[in-house]
């Protein structure tokens, strides 16, 4: 029963990241294992910064601000 729960309260906890739109960082890890071995994971605050650029637009010309 534990374990449901715990795993429940994971799946709920990625869902309130991402409706607030911050990335989870295990779950990239585990995708770029998995999918893409041959490529470099990226750290954690390069996988944030590169999440926040491609949902802002930094560096692209026409943003909102």
């Amino acid at each position: 029963m534990f374990n449901d729960l715990s795993r429940f309260g994971k799946y709920l906890g990625q869902a309130a990241r991402l409706m607030v739109g911050l990335p989870d960082y295990e779950t990239y890890v585990a995708h770029m294992r998995a999918t893409h071995p041959e490529l470099p994971v990226m750290n954690e605050t390069d996988f944030f910064r590169n999440r926040q650029e491609a949902r802002y637009g930094a560096g692209r010309s026409g943003g909102c601000c």
